[in-house]
Protein backbone atom coordinates (compact mmCIF):
# COMPACT_ATOMS: atom_id res chain seq x y z
CA UNK A 1 0.00 0.00 0.00
CA UNK A 2 1.24 3.65 -0.73
CA UNK A 3 -0.09 5.05 2.58
CA UNK A 4 -1.57 3.48 6.22
CA UNK A 5 -3.12 5.34 8.95
CA UNK A 6 -3.31 4.23 12.48
CA UNK A 7 -5.27 4.77 15.42
CA UNK A 8 -4.47 3.17 18.85
CA UNK A 9 -6.37 4.52 22.16
CA UNK A 10 -6.77 4.11 25.98
CA UNK A 11 -5.99 6.29 28.87
CA UNK A 12 -3.62 8.30 30.64
CA UNK A 13 -1.27 5.98 31.79
CA UNK A 14 -1.51 3.31 29.58
CA UNK A 15 1.18 4.03 27.18
CA UNK A 16 -0.84 5.59 23.92
CA UNK A 17 1.85 7.66 22.89
CA UNK A 18 4.64 5.33 23.36
CA UNK A 19 2.74 2.69 21.27
CA UNK A 20 2.40 5.48 18.17
CA UNK A 21 5.69 6.05 18.16
CA UNK A 22 6.78 1.77 18.24
CA UNK A 23 4.04 1.79 15.77
CA UNK A 24 5.65 4.77 13.39
CA UNK A 25 9.17 3.31 13.71
CA UNK A 26 7.57 0.17 12.71
CA UNK A 27 7.20 2.00 9.59
CA UNK A 28 9.97 4.11 9.43
CA UNK A 29 11.91 0.63 9.15
CA UNK A 30 9.67 -0.07 6.08
CA UNK A 31 11.16 2.87 4.34
CA UNK A 32 7.79 5.30 4.75
CA UNK A 33 7.38 8.88 5.57
CA UNK A 34 5.44 9.51 8.58
CA UNK A 35 3.48 12.06 10.61
CA UNK A 36 2.48 11.05 14.07
CA UNK A 37 -0.24 13.45 15.86
CA UNK A 38 -1.08 12.37 19.93
CA UNK A 39 -3.82 14.39 21.66
CA UNK A 40 -4.86 14.04 25.16
CA UNK A 41 -6.08 15.59 28.28
CA UNK A 42 -4.38 17.33 30.82
CA UNK A 43 -4.53 14.36 33.28
CA UNK A 44 -2.04 12.42 34.87
CA UNK A 45 -4.10 9.24 34.79
CA UNK A 46 -7.90 8.54 33.27
CA UNK A 47 -9.40 10.73 30.21
CA UNK A 48 -9.07 9.32 26.83
CA UNK A 49 -5.44 9.42 24.75
CA UNK A 50 -4.89 8.73 21.51
CA UNK A 51 -2.64 8.79 18.75
CA UNK A 52 -2.89 8.85 14.81
CA UNK A 53 0.26 7.68 12.99
CA UNK A 54 0.38 8.35 9.23
CA UNK A 55 2.64 6.44 6.77
CA UNK A 56 3.25 7.06 3.38
CA UNK A 57 5.47 6.73 0.59
CA UNK A 58 5.63 10.81 -0.13
CA UNK A 59 6.42 13.17 1.99
CA UNK A 60 3.99 14.76 4.90
CA UNK A 61 3.62 16.31 7.40
CA UNK A 62 -0.24 16.35 8.96
CA UNK A 63 -2.60 13.66 9.72
CA UNK A 64 -5.96 12.12 8.32
CA UNK A 65 -8.91 11.56 10.20
CA UNK A 66 -9.98 8.35 8.14
CA UNK A 67 -8.18 5.32 9.46
CA UNK A 68 -7.19 2.07 8.38
CA UNK A 69 -6.70 0.04 11.55
CA UNK A 70 -7.90 1.44 14.87
CA UNK A 71 -6.13 -0.44 17.99
CA UNK A 72 -8.09 -0.20 21.10
CA UNK A 73 -7.38 -0.71 24.45
CA UNK A 74 -10.89 0.44 26.09
CA UNK A 75 -14.81 0.56 24.60
CA UNK A 76 -14.14 4.58 24.49
CA UNK A 77 -11.67 4.80 21.94
CA UNK A 78 -14.41 2.81 20.02
CA UNK A 79 -17.12 5.20 20.81
CA UNK A 80 -15.29 8.09 20.25
CA UNK A 81 -13.57 6.81 16.91
CA UNK A 82 -15.23 3.93 14.83
CA UNK A 83 -16.71 6.50 12.85
CA UNK A 84 -12.81 7.20 11.56
CA UNK A 85 -11.88 3.29 10.16
CA UNK A 86 -12.54 3.33 6.84
CA UNK A 87 -14.83 0.99 5.03
CA UNK A 88 -12.77 -2.55 5.18
CA UNK A 89 -10.74 -0.95 7.87
CA UNK A 90 -9.36 -3.75 10.57
CA UNK A 91 -10.30 -3.12 14.82
CA UNK A 92 -7.58 -4.95 16.89
CA UNK A 93 -8.78 -4.75 20.67
CA UNK A 94 -8.74 -5.96 23.92
CA UNK A 95 -11.55 -8.11 23.67
CA UNK A 96 -12.74 -8.42 27.64
CA UNK A 97 -12.55 -4.49 27.24
CA UNK A 98 -14.17 -3.62 23.92
CA UNK A 99 -17.45 -4.65 22.02
CA UNK A 100 -18.03 -3.18 19.03
CA UNK A 101 -20.20 -4.02 15.44
CA UNK A 102 -17.17 -3.23 13.17
CA UNK A 103 -16.90 -6.07 10.72
CA UNK A 104 -13.63 -6.87 10.55
CA UNK A 105 -11.93 -6.85 14.07
CA UNK A 106 -9.66 -8.93 15.84
CA UNK A 107 -10.01 -9.39 19.79
CA UNK A 108 -7.50 -10.82 22.56
CA UNK A 109 -7.99 -10.91 26.44
CA UNK A 110 -5.08 -8.19 27.09
CA UNK A 111 -4.93 -8.84 30.51
CA UNK A 112 -4.75 -12.55 31.02
CA UNK A 113 -2.05 -12.34 28.14
CA UNK A 114 0.32 -10.02 30.13
CA UNK A 115 -0.23 -12.06 32.99
CA UNK A 116 0.64 -15.33 31.56
CA UNK A 117 4.00 -13.65 30.12
CA UNK A 118 4.95 -11.97 33.72
CA UNK A 119 4.93 -8.87 31.72
CA UNK A 120 3.84 -4.89 32.96
CA UNK A 121 0.21 -3.82 32.52
CA UNK A 122 1.30 -1.36 29.91
CA UNK A 123 2.45 -4.51 27.66
CA UNK A 124 -0.83 -4.88 26.20
CA UNK A 125 0.15 -2.30 23.86
CA UNK A 126 2.74 -4.65 22.72
CA UNK A 127 0.24 -7.42 22.05
CA UNK A 128 -2.02 -5.47 19.79
CA UNK A 129 0.84 -3.84 17.53
CA UNK A 130 2.60 -7.36 17.18
CA UNK A 131 -1.49 -8.55 15.94
CA UNK A 132 -1.56 -5.28 13.95
CA UNK A 133 1.67 -6.19 12.26
CA UNK A 134 0.88 -9.68 11.17
CA UNK A 135 -2.61 -8.14 9.76
CA UNK A 136 -0.64 -5.36 7.94
CA UNK A 137 2.27 -8.24 6.32
CA UNK A 138 4.81 -6.55 8.57
CA UNK A 139 7.86 -9.64 9.13
CA UNK A 140 8.25 -10.29 12.55
CA UNK A 141 12.16 -9.55 12.32
CA UNK A 142 10.63 -5.57 11.44
CA UNK A 143 8.94 -5.44 14.77
CA UNK A 144 11.24 -7.38 16.87
CA UNK A 145 13.69 -5.12 15.80
CA UNK A 146 11.99 -2.36 16.72
CA UNK A 147 11.18 -3.22 20.50
CA UNK A 148 14.61 -4.34 21.16
CA UNK A 149 15.97 -0.94 20.64
CA UNK A 150 13.01 1.08 21.94
CA UNK A 151 12.18 -1.13 24.75
CA UNK A 152 14.74 -1.51 27.21
CA UNK A 153 12.77 -2.74 30.40
CA UNK A 154 11.48 -6.31 30.72
CA UNK A 155 11.94 -6.75 26.77
CA UNK A 156 11.70 -10.66 26.71
CA UNK A 157 8.05 -10.50 28.39
CA UNK A 158 7.33 -7.97 25.51
CA UNK A 159 8.39 -9.71 22.76
CA UNK A 160 6.39 -12.63 24.49
CA UNK A 161 3.29 -10.52 24.41
CA UNK A 162 4.03 -9.16 21.04
CA UNK A 163 4.56 -12.87 19.55
CA UNK A 164 1.21 -13.91 20.72
CA UNK A 165 -0.83 -11.12 19.25
CA UNK A 166 1.55 -11.38 16.17
CA UNK A 167 0.47 -15.26 15.75
CA UNK A 168 -3.04 -15.80 16.78
CA UNK A 169 -3.81 -12.59 14.58
CA UNK A 170 -5.54 -13.77 11.01
CA UNK A 171 -3.68 -11.51 7.78
CA UNK A 172 -6.03 -8.77 6.60
CA UNK A 173 -3.89 -6.89 4.18
CA UNK A 174 -0.63 -6.95 2.66
CA UNK A 175 1.93 -4.37 3.22
CA UNK A 176 4.40 -3.28 0.03
CA UNK A 177 7.80 -4.03 1.48
CA UNK A 178 11.10 -2.11 1.92
CA UNK A 179 14.68 -2.89 2.03
CA UNK A 180 15.82 -0.16 4.30
CA UNK A 181 14.62 1.95 6.72
CA UNK A 182 13.98 5.86 5.91
CA UNK A 183 15.10 8.50 8.48
CA UNK A 184 14.98 8.76 12.26
CA UNK A 185 11.79 9.07 13.72
CA UNK A 186 11.47 11.80 16.21
CA UNK A 187 9.22 14.56 17.83
CA UNK A 188 9.39 18.40 17.07
CA UNK A 189 10.85 19.36 20.43
CA UNK A 190 13.52 16.67 20.25
CA UNK A 191 14.29 18.06 16.85
CA UNK A 192 14.03 21.52 18.52
CA UNK A 193 17.01 20.44 21.02
CA UNK A 194 18.85 18.81 18.46
CA UNK A 195 19.04 21.89 16.31
CA UNK A 196 20.05 24.07 19.34
CA UNK A 197 23.24 21.71 20.16
CA UNK A 198 23.79 21.80 16.06
CA UNK A 199 23.94 25.75 16.63
CA UNK A 200 26.92 24.95 19.22
CA UNK A 201 24.30 25.55 22.29
CA UNK A 202 26.27 25.47 25.44
CA UNK A 203 23.34 26.06 28.14
CA UNK A 204 19.89 25.16 27.97
CA UNK A 205 17.33 26.65 31.11
CA UNK A 206 13.84 26.48 31.74
CA UNK A 207 11.20 25.61 34.23
CA UNK A 208 8.84 22.65 32.37
CA UNK A 209 5.24 24.15 30.93
CA UNK A 210 3.47 22.00 28.58
CA UNK A 211 4.18 21.55 25.31
CA UNK A 212 7.69 22.89 25.58
CA UNK A 213 8.63 20.32 27.93
CA UNK A 214 9.88 17.73 25.61
CA UNK A 215 13.23 20.60 24.72
CA UNK A 216 14.14 20.08 28.34
CA UNK A 217 13.83 16.85 28.64
CA UNK A 218 15.54 15.94 25.51
CA UNK A 219 18.46 17.87 25.91
CA UNK A 220 18.63 16.54 29.74
CA UNK A 221 19.67 13.09 28.04
CA UNK A 222 22.10 14.71 26.09
CA UNK A 223 23.72 16.84 28.48
CA UNK A 224 26.45 14.69 29.48
CA UNK A 225 27.22 13.69 25.89
CA UNK A 226 27.64 17.03 24.85
CA UNK A 227 29.39 18.98 27.82
CA UNK A 228 26.15 20.83 28.10
CA UNK A 229 24.66 22.61 30.98
CA UNK A 230 20.65 21.89 31.52
CA UNK A 231 19.21 23.89 34.15
CA UNK A 232 15.61 23.49 35.89
CA UNK A 233 14.96 26.96 37.94
CA UNK A 234 12.38 27.13 40.31
CA UNK A 235 10.38 29.34 37.40
CA UNK A 236 10.15 30.83 34.44
CA UNK A 237 11.17 34.51 36.06
CA UNK A 238 14.62 32.77 37.14
CA UNK A 239 14.80 30.73 34.26
CA UNK A 240 15.03 33.85 31.38
CA UNK A 241 17.90 35.65 33.80
CA UNK A 242 19.84 32.75 34.55
CA UNK A 243 19.84 32.49 30.64
CA UNK A 244 20.92 36.28 30.54
CA UNK A 245 23.55 35.29 33.27
CA UNK A 246 24.63 32.73 30.95
CA UNK A 247 25.11 34.73 27.65
CA UNK A 248 26.75 37.61 29.60
CA UNK A 249 29.10 35.05 30.39
CA UNK A 250 29.80 34.42 26.51
CA UNK A 251 27.91 30.88 26.61
CA UNK A 252 25.76 30.52 24.04
CA UNK A 253 21.92 29.89 25.47
CA UNK A 254 18.87 29.27 25.11
CA UNK A 255 15.30 28.59 27.24
CA UNK A 256 11.72 27.11 26.59
CA UNK A 257 8.26 28.01 27.66
CA UNK A 258 4.56 28.40 26.74
CA UNK A 259 2.60 31.39 26.57
CA UNK A 260 2.09 31.90 30.58
CA UNK A 261 5.54 31.19 31.10
CA UNK A 262 6.89 34.10 28.21
CA UNK A 263 4.32 36.42 30.25
CA UNK A 264 6.74 35.92 33.30
CA UNK A 265 9.88 36.37 30.96
CA UNK A 266 8.64 39.40 29.62
CA UNK A 267 10.65 41.63 31.83
CA UNK A 268 14.16 39.66 31.53
CA UNK A 269 12.99 39.61 27.44
CA UNK A 270 13.02 43.08 27.44
CA UNK A 271 16.41 43.78 29.69
CA UNK A 272 17.91 41.41 27.28
CA UNK A 273 16.80 43.93 24.61
CA UNK A 274 18.30 46.80 26.08
CA UNK A 275 21.43 45.18 27.08
CA UNK A 276 21.40 43.32 23.71
CA UNK A 277 22.26 39.77 25.41
CA UNK A 278 21.76 37.18 22.78
CA UNK A 279 18.97 34.92 23.65
CA UNK A 280 16.78 32.49 21.96
CA UNK A 281 13.21 31.90 23.23
CA UNK A 282 11.10 28.90 22.47
CA UNK A 283 8.11 29.35 22.68
CA UNK A 284 5.55 26.56 21.78
CA UNK A 285 1.71 28.15 21.92
CA UNK A 286 -0.76 26.27 23.45
CA UNK A 287 -4.59 27.91 23.51
CA UNK A 288 -5.76 30.53 25.99
CA UNK A 289 -5.64 32.94 27.32
CA UNK A 290 -4.17 32.11 31.24
CA UNK A 291 -4.41 28.43 31.51
CA UNK A 292 -6.72 27.64 28.63
CA UNK A 293 -6.75 24.13 26.98
CA UNK A 294 -2.88 23.34 28.01
CA UNK A 295 -2.80 20.27 26.45
CA UNK A 296 -3.55 21.70 23.20
CA UNK A 297 -2.66 23.49 20.10
CA UNK A 298 -2.84 26.99 19.11
CA UNK A 299 -1.27 29.27 16.55
CA UNK A 300 -2.19 32.76 19.18
CA UNK A 301 0.48 34.01 20.37
CA UNK A 302 2.18 35.77 17.05
CA UNK A 303 1.41 38.78 17.75
CA UNK A 304 1.99 38.76 21.70
CA UNK A 305 5.82 37.71 21.25
CA UNK A 306 6.04 40.22 18.09
CA UNK A 307 5.27 42.69 21.03
CA UNK A 308 7.26 40.84 24.25
CA UNK A 309 8.65 43.71 26.29
CA UNK A 310 8.12 47.22 26.48
CA UNK A 311 9.86 49.64 24.41
CA UNK A 312 11.60 49.36 21.02
CA UNK A 313 13.96 46.77 19.74
CA UNK A 314 14.12 43.95 17.22
CA UNK A 315 12.78 40.62 18.49
CA UNK A 316 12.99 38.01 15.44
CA UNK A 317 10.29 35.62 15.65
CA UNK A 318 10.94 32.69 13.34
CA UNK A 319 7.91 29.91 13.03
CA UNK A 320 9.38 26.29 11.29
CA UNK A 321 7.01 24.30 9.97
CA UNK A 322 7.92 20.81 9.81
CA UNK A 323 11.13 18.80 10.98
CA UNK A 324 13.49 20.14 8.74
CA UNK A 325 12.82 23.46 8.99
CA UNK A 326 12.63 22.95 12.61
CA UNK A 327 16.16 21.78 12.63
CA UNK A 328 17.82 24.32 10.66
CA UNK A 329 16.28 27.31 12.30
CA UNK A 330 16.64 25.81 15.85
CA UNK A 331 20.41 26.17 14.95
CA UNK A 332 20.33 29.38 12.82
CA UNK A 333 18.45 31.34 15.76
CA UNK A 334 21.70 31.14 17.79
CA UNK A 335 23.71 31.84 14.91
CA UNK A 336 21.77 34.96 14.57
CA UNK A 337 21.03 35.61 18.14
CA UNK A 338 24.66 36.26 18.32
CA UNK A 339 25.77 37.81 15.28
CA UNK A 340 23.11 40.41 16.36
CA UNK A 341 23.63 40.26 19.73
CA UNK A 342 19.25 39.93 18.80
CA UNK A 343 16.58 38.47 20.83
CA UNK A 344 15.20 35.64 19.07
CA UNK A 345 11.71 33.61 19.35
CA UNK A 346 11.63 30.62 17.73
CA UNK A 347 7.77 30.14 17.86
CA UNK A 348 6.99 26.45 17.94
CA UNK A 349 3.02 25.01 18.91
CA UNK A 350 1.60 21.85 20.33
CA UNK A 351 1.37 20.12 17.01
CA UNK A 352 4.57 20.54 15.57
CA UNK A 353 6.20 19.98 18.89
CA UNK A 354 4.63 16.59 19.95
CA UNK A 355 4.21 15.04 16.94
CA UNK A 356 6.24 12.53 15.34
CA UNK A 357 8.34 12.99 12.15
CA UNK A 358 11.24 11.38 9.64
CA UNK A 359 14.17 13.81 9.72
CA UNK A 360 15.63 14.04 6.35
CA UNK A 361 19.39 15.58 7.69
CA UNK A 362 20.24 15.39 4.07
CA UNK A 363 17.66 18.20 3.20
CA UNK A 364 18.89 20.07 5.78
CA UNK A 365 21.35 23.16 4.53
CA UNK A 366 24.88 22.73 6.47
CA UNK A 367 25.78 26.24 7.72
CA UNK A 368 28.90 28.07 9.43
CA UNK A 369 29.31 28.08 12.80
CA UNK A 370 28.00 31.43 14.55
CA UNK A 371 30.46 34.52 13.24
CA UNK A 372 29.93 36.60 16.54
CA UNK A 373 31.53 40.20 16.74
CA UNK A 374 34.33 39.92 19.47
CA UNK A 375 36.55 42.84 20.97
CA UNK A 376 40.15 42.80 19.90
CA UNK A 377 41.26 43.24 23.22
CA UNK A 378 43.33 46.37 22.74
CA UNK A 379 42.43 50.16 24.07
CA UNK A 380 39.60 50.14 26.60
CA UNK A 381 36.68 48.12 26.37
CA UNK A 382 33.41 49.69 25.28
CA UNK A 383 30.38 47.05 25.34
CA UNK A 384 28.25 49.46 23.37
CA UNK A 385 30.54 50.91 20.71
CA UNK A 386 29.10 52.64 18.02
CA UNK A 387 29.78 50.33 14.69
CA UNK A 388 27.99 51.18 10.73
CA UNK A 389 25.83 47.80 11.39
CA UNK A 390 24.73 48.79 15.36
CA UNK A 391 26.43 45.49 16.89
CA UNK A 392 28.92 46.16 18.96
CA UNK A 393 32.45 43.99 19.96
CA UNK A 394 31.75 41.83 22.61
CA UNK A 395 33.92 40.90 25.24
CA UNK A 396 33.17 38.22 28.60
CA UNK A 397 34.79 38.48 32.32
CA UNK A 398 37.24 38.08 33.61
CA UNK A 399 39.19 40.56 31.49
CA UNK A 400 42.30 42.02 33.22
CA UNK A 401 42.11 45.70 33.47
CA UNK A 402 38.26 46.22 31.77
CA UNK A 403 35.32 46.59 33.62
CA UNK A 404 32.48 44.53 31.51
CA UNK A 405 29.20 46.03 32.01
CA UNK A 406 25.82 45.40 30.69
CA UNK A 407 22.76 47.82 31.80
CA UNK A 408 19.14 47.68 31.35
CA UNK A 409 19.20 51.67 32.08
CA UNK A 410 20.31 53.63 29.27
CA UNK A 411 24.08 53.66 28.90
CA UNK A 412 26.93 55.23 27.55
CA UNK A 413 29.11 53.20 25.27
CA UNK A 414 31.28 51.89 28.45
CA UNK A 415 27.58 50.98 30.26
CA UNK A 416 27.75 53.10 32.44
CA UNK A 417 24.28 54.41 33.14
CA UNK A 418 22.99 58.25 31.62
CA UNK A 419 19.67 60.17 30.74
CA UNK A 420 21.35 62.59 28.48
CA UNK A 421 18.68 62.91 25.72
CA UNK A 422 21.80 62.98 23.36
CA UNK A 423 23.05 59.80 24.30
CA UNK A 424 19.10 58.05 24.54
CA UNK A 425 18.16 59.00 21.56
CA UNK A 426 21.79 57.44 19.81
CA UNK A 427 21.04 54.52 21.97
CA UNK A 428 17.68 53.96 20.13
CA UNK A 429 18.69 54.38 16.78
CA UNK A 430 21.83 52.03 17.90
CA UNK A 431 18.93 49.25 18.07
CA UNK A 432 17.02 50.36 15.14
CA UNK A 433 20.24 50.26 13.09
CA UNK A 434 20.76 46.48 14.23
CA UNK A 435 17.38 45.72 12.85
CA UNK A 436 18.57 47.16 9.35
CA UNK A 437 21.50 45.07 9.35
CA UNK A 438 19.34 41.40 10.67
CA UNK A 439 17.08 42.33 7.47
CA UNK A 440 19.79 42.85 5.22
CA UNK A 441 21.65 39.36 6.56
CA UNK A 442 18.35 37.37 6.11
CA UNK A 443 17.87 38.24 2.21
CA UNK A 444 19.91 35.27 0.90
CA UNK A 445 17.84 32.83 3.53
CA UNK A 446 14.56 30.81 3.01
CA UNK A 447 12.35 33.22 5.19
CA UNK A 448 9.57 32.82 2.51
CA UNK A 449 8.86 29.41 1.17
CA UNK A 450 6.45 28.40 -1.97
CA UNK A 451 4.64 25.21 -2.71
CA UNK A 452 1.89 23.68 -4.74
CA UNK A 453 1.66 25.21 -8.19
CA UNK A 454 4.11 28.61 -7.77
CA UNK A 455 1.84 29.81 -11.17
CA UNK A 456 -1.71 29.12 -9.54
CA UNK A 457 -4.13 32.34 -9.34
CA UNK A 458 -5.45 31.04 -5.57
CA UNK A 459 -2.19 30.90 -3.02
CA UNK A 460 -2.76 29.48 0.93
CA UNK A 461 -1.17 31.70 3.34
CA UNK A 462 -0.05 29.79 5.84
CA UNK A 463 2.84 29.04 9.06
CA UNK A 464 3.98 26.99 11.41
CA UNK A 465 2.76 23.65 11.75
CA UNK A 466 0.03 24.38 9.24
CA UNK A 467 2.58 23.91 6.46
CA UNK A 468 2.24 20.16 6.18
CA UNK A 469 -1.40 20.10 5.47
CA UNK A 470 -1.54 23.21 2.77
CA UNK A 471 1.63 21.83 1.19
CA UNK A 472 -0.07 18.46 0.50
CA UNK A 473 -3.14 20.19 -0.64
CA UNK A 474 -1.84 22.67 -2.71
CA UNK A 475 -0.17 19.48 -4.29
CA UNK A 476 -3.18 17.33 -4.82
CA UNK A 477 -5.81 20.81 -6.11
CA UNK A 478 -2.87 22.39 -8.00
CA UNK A 479 -2.95 25.35 -5.26
CA UNK A 480 0.28 27.79 -4.49
CA UNK A 481 0.95 27.71 -1.05
CA UNK A 482 3.11 30.74 0.72
CA UNK A 483 5.03 30.13 3.92
CA UNK A 484 6.74 32.56 5.82
CA UNK A 485 9.08 31.24 8.06
CA UNK A 486 10.22 34.67 9.44
CA UNK A 487 7.37 36.61 11.01
CA UNK A 488 9.18 39.38 12.20
CA UNK A 489 11.12 41.92 11.28
CA UNK A 490 8.69 40.90 8.11
CA UNK A 491 10.35 40.00 4.81
CA UNK A 492 8.60 42.02 2.87
CA UNK A 493 10.34 41.38 -0.51
CA UNK A 494 10.65 37.92 -0.68
CA UNK A 495 7.01 37.46 0.39
CA UNK A 496 5.97 40.12 -2.57
CA UNK A 497 7.84 38.08 -5.19
CA UNK A 498 6.27 34.72 -3.88
CA UNK A 499 2.46 36.35 -3.99
CA UNK A 500 2.58 38.00 -7.27
CA UNK A 501 -0.06 37.17 -9.69
CA UNK A 502 -2.16 35.63 -7.00
CA UNK A 503 -5.88 36.65 -7.40
CA UNK A 504 -7.10 35.26 -4.56
CA UNK A 505 -5.22 34.76 -1.08
CA UNK A 506 -6.44 31.93 1.74
CA UNK A 507 -4.69 32.50 4.92
CA UNK A 508 -4.99 28.99 7.27
CA UNK A 509 -4.33 29.48 10.54
CA UNK A 510 -5.12 27.70 14.13
CA UNK A 511 -6.55 30.83 16.16
CA UNK A 512 -10.11 32.63 16.04
CA UNK A 513 -8.47 36.32 14.51
CA UNK A 514 -6.29 35.47 11.58
CA UNK A 515 -3.28 36.58 13.12
CA UNK A 516 -0.73 35.96 10.31
CA UNK A 517 -3.35 37.89 7.92
CA UNK A 518 -3.72 41.02 10.08
CA UNK A 519 0.32 40.89 10.06
CA UNK A 520 0.31 40.78 5.92
CA UNK A 521 -2.48 43.03 5.68
CA UNK A 522 -0.97 45.91 8.12
CA UNK A 523 2.23 45.21 5.47
CA UNK A 524 0.32 46.30 2.53
CA UNK A 525 -0.94 42.81 1.20
CA UNK A 526 -4.09 41.86 0.56
CA UNK A 527 -5.90 38.32 2.24
CA UNK A 528 -9.55 37.81 0.85
CA UNK A 529 -10.06 34.91 2.81
CA UNK A 530 -9.38 33.26 6.26
CA UNK A 531 -9.92 29.28 7.14
CA UNK A 532 -9.84 29.41 10.92
CA UNK A 533 -9.65 26.69 13.81
CA UNK A 534 -9.63 27.25 17.37
CA UNK A 535 -10.67 24.24 19.51
CA UNK A 536 -7.31 23.11 20.09
CA UNK A 537 -6.61 20.48 17.64
CA UNK A 538 -4.78 20.77 14.27
CA UNK A 539 -6.30 20.62 10.64
CA UNK A 540 -6.44 17.16 9.41
CA UNK A 541 -6.39 16.29 6.00
CA UNK A 542 -9.86 15.84 5.49
CA UNK A 543 -10.66 18.83 7.60
CA UNK A 544 -8.97 21.55 5.46
CA UNK A 545 -9.69 20.02 1.83
CA UNK A 546 -13.32 20.17 3.11
CA UNK A 547 -12.96 24.16 3.96
CA UNK A 548 -11.25 25.10 0.99
CA UNK A 549 -14.18 23.42 -1.48
CA UNK A 550 -16.18 26.03 0.25
CA UNK A 551 -13.54 28.84 -0.09
CA UNK A 552 -12.35 28.49 -3.64
CA UNK A 553 -15.91 27.53 -5.75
Amino acid sequence: MNEFSVLVGGRAGDGINEAGILIARIFNQLGYHLFQYYDYPSLVRGGHNFSIVRASKKKIGAHCDNVDFILALNQDTIDRHEERLKEGGLLICDSVEVKSDVPKSIGFPLKEIVEEADAPLVARNTCLIGAFCKAAGINWDVLEIVLRKEIPKEIEANLKVARKGYDEAEEQVKAEMFDHPCCPVITGNEIVGLGLLRGDLDAYVAYPMTPSSGVLHSLAGYADNFSIKVVHPENEIAAILMALGFAYAGKMVATGTSGGGFCLMNEGFSLAGMAELPIVVVMAQRPGPSTGVPTYTTQSDLHFVMNAGQGEFTRLVIAPGDAEQTYFWAAFALKLAWEYQAQVVLLTDKALGESAYNLDLDQVEVMAKADPALWSNEGSYNRYATSETGVSPMAFPPQKGQAIKVNSYAHLESGITTEDPVVVTKNQDKLLLKEKSLIAGLKKYPTVNVYGNAQARTALLCWGSNKGVCAELGEKLGLRVVQPVVLNPFPAEKFQEAIKGAEKVISVENNSTGQLARLVQGRGFSVDETILKYDGRPFSVEDLDQKLKVVTI
